[in-house]
């Protein structure tokens, strides 16, 4: 990446700060409207309003970007989504660009994207009650150690985060969920000994977690499967700098096995079998995929 990739991708970055700062107050606003107007009409409508923010300022980040970067964009398996339908969103984890990617290829075409976030990030500066605002879900989720300290714990993080998604019962709704759990890297997949040739184990637990949180709303997986050109770096600022010139986006419709959401992970080994058996099979396929396309560059 050279110095003109670094200075636009600083530039691009600076504009979207900017962004945020300009309709953060905005979006305050409403936020405190809903402290104020508890009754559920008014929640409703408020919720609405928050989102349609959030949208404005993802769309306009994506003007930025796409004046900073210009990327040659291939998307594909986008057709026939609906914004009045629930999804479970998916997506190999390789860089903090990948977020920004999953934002440009589905804002307003799919329900606004949420992710569930640790307790701790509630006290970020600027986004934290941004986050809290949109509804974002906020889990608790509790260690081994704490548990065994604790026993009366057990099962608190997934009902508390269960009662923080009740309100998405009353409008459809995005939940973004990286199975790996963490970005990938060469060293973090060798530790691993990763079956996958492009990507780190999947966590099957956290995926299990956020369908049994969402008490069955999600029935629909988006299986969205990024490819980034294989010499650029993976940096935020290679991609807003315009360091990588094609990006490849393959999103892969499913449908949510009824099954998934009603077994219990922790305590039930046949259905968490049976569950790590069906994400290791969407993540050999995702893995091929990846193979197959960066065969033909």
């Amino acid at each position: 990446m050279n110095n003109w990739h670094k200075i636009r991708g600083a530039l691009a970055l600076l504009g979207i700060v900017l962004n945020t700062l300009i309709l953060c107050p905005v979006l305050y606003l409403f936020v405190l409207l809903r402290l104020v107007l508890r009754f559920d009409k008014a929640q409703v409508a408020l919720s609405k309003v928050l989102v349609f923010i959030a949208e404005t300022w993802i769309g306009i980040n994506n003007a930025i970007i796409a004046l900073s970067s210009r990327i040659r964009w291939t998307v594909s398996g986008m057709e026939s989504l609906d914004r009045d339908q629930w999804y479970l969103v998916t997506c190999n984890h390789q860089s903090w660009a990948d977020i920004l990617v999953l934002q440009r290829i589905s804002n307003r075409r799919i329900p606004f994207l949420k992710f569930f976030l640790k307790q701790e990030l509630i006290k970020v500066p600027v986004l934290g009650l941004a986050w809290w605002g949109l509804d974002f879900p906020f889990m608790k989720r509790y260690t081994k150690e704490e548990l065994a300290k604790n026993p009366e714990l057990k099962g608190k993080d997934l009902e508390t985060t269960r009662k923080a998604c009740e309100k998405f019962a009353y409008f459809p709704t995005s939940v973004m969920n990286f199975f790996e759990g963490t970005r990938f890297t060469q060293a973090k997949h060798d530790k691993q000994q990763s079956p996958y040739r492009y990507l780190l184990k999947p966590k099957a637990g956290g995926a299990a977690f956020t369908l049994g949180a969402m008490s069955g709303h999600l029935r629909n997986l988006l299986d969205v499967t990024i490819i980034y050109p294989p010499e650029a770096p993976r940096s935020l600022l290679a991609y807003l700098g315009g360091a990588m010139r094609n990006v490849e986006v393959v999103v892969t419709q499913r449908v949510v096995p009824g099954w998934a959401s009603e077994g219990d992970y922790e305590q039930d080994p046949a259905f968490r079998e049976r569950f790590q058996q069906w994400i290791g099979e969407l993540w050999e396929e995702k893995d091929a995929l990846i193979a197959s396309r960066l065969e033909q560059q």
